[in-house]
């Protein structure tokens, strides 16, 4: 047979092959065994607490001397690693079915076994430090207050992210292995827009013009006192401007069949996800010059939060658009819309406005900075009327709509007696009728519900959307 006219035959190991098959690996299934945080957690425990210790060496190389100073840093070394190690070994977390177990403690063993039904948010927390070593922080929110939250500390990125999509899934009672929903990208906050809006306001207009005056004299009179003004100002708009700015840098809202998703933070990175229903009340702000720029915040009362976490969650839009504020509000109450809902003007306060219909109660108030409160009639906790001196000998009276804490405190003030109970009644009427016993928010994903005209699909090809990864 001629030369290069026959089969070629090679070895086997030369020449193309298939690609290898990706099995599963036991490692990327995070709803069975037990896991612990990342072992770095303990030589930083250990370096923290030797710093801590260093601070005091200056006293006690006088007092006792150098060789002193040399076996007290040993000891403390090998005391915190000797507390340090056994609680990182024998701290562990799991799932089992439905249920985060979290067991901690050394001497004193104690276990902790939550139902995920009662989850009211989940946040991927990344701290500068952490994303510099690939590390997060999962915190999930439970109801019950101040001291129901869990936090996982120093977890590889994949475990959070991949435990956060578990924790979602078994609370809306789907297994744990059920893949993250997609998701529909909402608004993106633009940096232009949240530095012009914080720029954009009275009181900050106002320090700028005294700024550019003294910094006017000082140069025309030639006065070095003028900077004993100048740098508490100055000192007072940097600190003002950084808060906002480290915090809402990058700011992306999603929507997904798990609720609403946030991602902000230029240094502390945050993955805020609200599960449907537990947005309890929400408030649009729009101060005097931002309704000039067409633009709004919206706040809202999140269940689950409290204390500190309660401020640090409360803002759902920093800065947005009027219409895509609004379109959020709805987005979070389905089935209902604010603009519909008729208002009623208060005689001796021209500008507040009051309604109500089957779904929501709406006021509204403010000459100069506007806030209007939208709360939904059947997660009303309880309704308050109260009247002053001042109040009775008017004959007006104000009816408190109370939700769980938060900034928004839905109330109408200053109304007529007659109109305020029947204000009241309304409400009681109305949150009656809107309270079913099965449409709770726990395991959101398993009640049968209708379909809403709003609801998004994947298109004909069977995909959907997904947005860049911007954690």
């Amino acid at each position: 047979m001629p030369f290069g006219q026959g089969p070629v035959l090679l070895p086997p190991n030369v020449g193309w092959r298939p690609p290898p098959v990706r099995r599963p690996k036991p490692e990327d299934d995070v709803t069975t065994g037990e896991f612990r945080s990342h072992w770095s957690i303990v030589p930083a425990q250990v370096v923290g607490v030797t710093l801590a210790f260093a601070a005091l060496i200056g006293p006690i190389l006088t007092t006792f001397g150098f060789a002193w100073v040399v076996m007290m840093t040993v000891a403390v070394v090998f005391g915190s690693l000797a507390h340090a190690l056994p609680s990182w070994w024998y701290g562990t977390f799991g799932l089992r079915e439905d249920h985060l177990v979290v067991h901690s403690g050394l001497a004193m063993r104690s276990s902790r076994e939550i139902p995920l039904s009662r989850l009211q948010a989940v946040d991927v927390v990344r701290p500068l430090l952490m994303q510099v070593f690939g590390m997060a922080e999962l915190r999930i929110e439970l109801a019950g207050g101040d001291h129901s939250a869990i936090r996982l500390r120093c977890l590889r990125r994949n475990l959070a992210e991949r435990l956060r999509t578990a924790v979602l899934a078994h609370a809306a009672g789907l297994p744990g292995r059920t893949p993250e929903a997609p998701e529909w990208p909402f608004y993106r906050l633009p940096f232009p827009l949240l530095l012009g809006a914080l720029t954009f306001r009275v009181p900050i207009l106002l320090s700028f013009v005294a700024l550019l005056m003294l910094l006017t004299a000082g140069i025309v009179f030639v006065e070095p006192g003028v900077a004993a003004a100048l740098i508490p100002l100055v000192l007072g708009l940097l600190r003002y401007y950084w808060g906002p700015l480290a915090r809402y840098t990058d700011y992306y809202a999603s929507l997904s069949s798990d609720g609403l998703r946030l991602r902000y933070g230029m240094f502390q990175r945050r993955m805020q996800t609200v599960p449907p229903g537990r947005v309890q009340a929400v408030r649009v702000v729009e101060p005097l010059l931002w309704r000039a720029l067409g633009v709004a915040r919206v706040e809202a009362n999140v269940a689950g939060y409290a204390g500190e976490r309660q401020g640090e969650s409360a803002t759902l839009l920093p800065v947005a658009p009027r219409r895509l504020a609004f379109s959020l509000v709805n987005e979070l109450f389905p089935d209902s819309d604010a603009a519909l809902v008729p208002l009623v003007p208060n005689r001796d306060r021209g500008g507040s406005l009051v309604g109500v219909d089957e779904r929501l109660f709406v006021s509204t108030r403010g000459p100069f900075c506007r806030v209007t409160e939208i709360v939904p009639v059947e997660r009303v906790q309880t309704l308050r009327i109260t009247a002053g001196p001042l109040e009775r000998l008017t004959g007006r009276v104000s009816v408190d709509v109370d939700t769980p804490p938060g900034p928004v405190r839905a109330h109408a003030a200053l109304r007529e007696a007659v109109e305020g109970r029947g204000l009241l009644d309304a409400l009681v009427e109305h949150g009656r009728r809107a309270r079913v016993p099965e449409a709770g928010t726990e395991r959101w994903a398993t009640r049968s519900t209708e379909a809403r005209p709003h609801d998004r699909a994947p298109d004909a090809s069977g995909t959907s959307e997904s947005p860049e990864d911007v954690l």
